[in-house]
């Protein structure tokens, strides 16, 4: 059985956030929610702790970590800080903005996936900033869900796909962006966009003053300091077909099949779920994945193929990987 606590999500009761915090400095595992999706956290510090989650989700032990910091302050303690980084921090934090920086020696290689930099974010969500800031360390958290499933955007989902492999869920109720963070690298002189996500990808590039690269060739190799970027993830049950306002994928058979989008379809679907924006077609596709997976019946459920500005970009993004084609996806 998933052990799962209610908890307010503006003033979220103390002697609960107690109880999670010595669950992480334990050693063990709590599912918690930020803005973006729920997390499953651990000891951010603590190497043997970081590897239960790689074994709660299945997750490649080549794909690093998150840490989650309850203010800026805590990231010189863990990565090298420039000007550009700090100005960063200080315009975006909290929000759901991952900064991949140079790891100084303290952060285990199990969350750094051996790798010599370290992905840091602060999120934008009372418990989460709570529960940090009370366990005292910097808090592990990737997706709370089994590794290549659609992230979880409440507790349900958390409790249907991890079960008794995490020894608490904290349930604030559903969240609000519905994407992972975005991931930026800003280890070299030019920044790279590595994973777009719930920031918008215009704002970054108007307060730095510069477009930013995305991988491509050899810079293909920088994916691997973010998470999210090279394994096939967010993916239903059954298999995810792109709609790109035209005519229907020829596999699509409307009568056995699910949409999920924001204009009407083409056909008359068995199962319809419509967005009526861009931001709600993000809050809700994951959770829209896995209602339709659940439908007796459903072979295939077609994805709107949204604008590619503001969120359109990370929708793209998550939709092309569900599909299992992780090739343009930050285009």
């Amino acid at each position: 059985m998933t052990n799962v606590l209610k908890v307010n999500r503006w003033n979220p009761e103390p002697e609960i956030i107690a109880r999670a915090a010595a669950i992480l400095r334990d050693g063990g595992l709590v599912a918690f929610p930020t803005e973006t999706v729920y997390g499953l956290g651990a000891d951010g510090l603590n190497a043997r702790a970081a590897g239960r989650i790689f074994a709660a989700k299945g997750r490649p032990p080549d794909n690093p970590l998150i840490l989650h910091l309850s203010g800026p302050d805590d990231a010189a303690r863990l990565a090298e800080i420039d000007a550009r980084a700090g100005s960063v921090m200080e315009a975006f934090w909290p929000g759901p903005l991952t900064l991949v920086l140079p790891a100084l020696p303290v952060v285990p290689k199990e969350v750094t996936a051996g790798l010599d930099t370290v992905a840091l974010r602060m999120p934008d969500h009372p418990v989460a900033l709570a529960l940090i800031e009370a366990a005292g360390r910097p808090v592990a958290g990737p997706s709370a869900n089994r590794s290549g499933r659609p992230s979880p955007t409440d507790a349900d989902a958390v409790a249907a796909d991890l079960g008794s492999r995490v020894d608490l869920v904290l349930d604030a109720g559903s969240v609000e962006i519905g994407l992972e963070s975005t991931v930026i690298d800003l280890t070299e002189r030019e920044p790279l966009l590595l994973r777009p996500g719930g920031m918008p990808r215009e704002r970054l590039e108007r307060f730095l003053g510069e477009p930013l690269r995305v991988p491509g060739g050899a810079g293909r190799d920088a994916e691997r300091r973010s998470p999210g970027t090279r394994h096939r993830h967010y993916a239903p049950a059954v298999p995810v077909l792109v709609w790109d306002g035209g005519e229907l994928p020829p596999d699509a058979d409307p009568r056995s099949s699910g949409f999920v989008g924001m204009a009407p379809p083409p056909a008359k679907f068995a199962w319809t779920l419509l967005f009526g924006s861009a931001e709600n077609y993000a809050r809700g596709i994951f959770a829209a994945f896995r209602s339709l997976e659940a439908r007796e019946g459903c072979r295939h459920i077609v994805a709107e193929w949204p604008r590619p500005e503001g969120l359109g970009l990370a929708l793209r993004d998550r939709i092309l990987r569900a599909s299992g084609n992780s090739e343009g996806g930050t285009g």
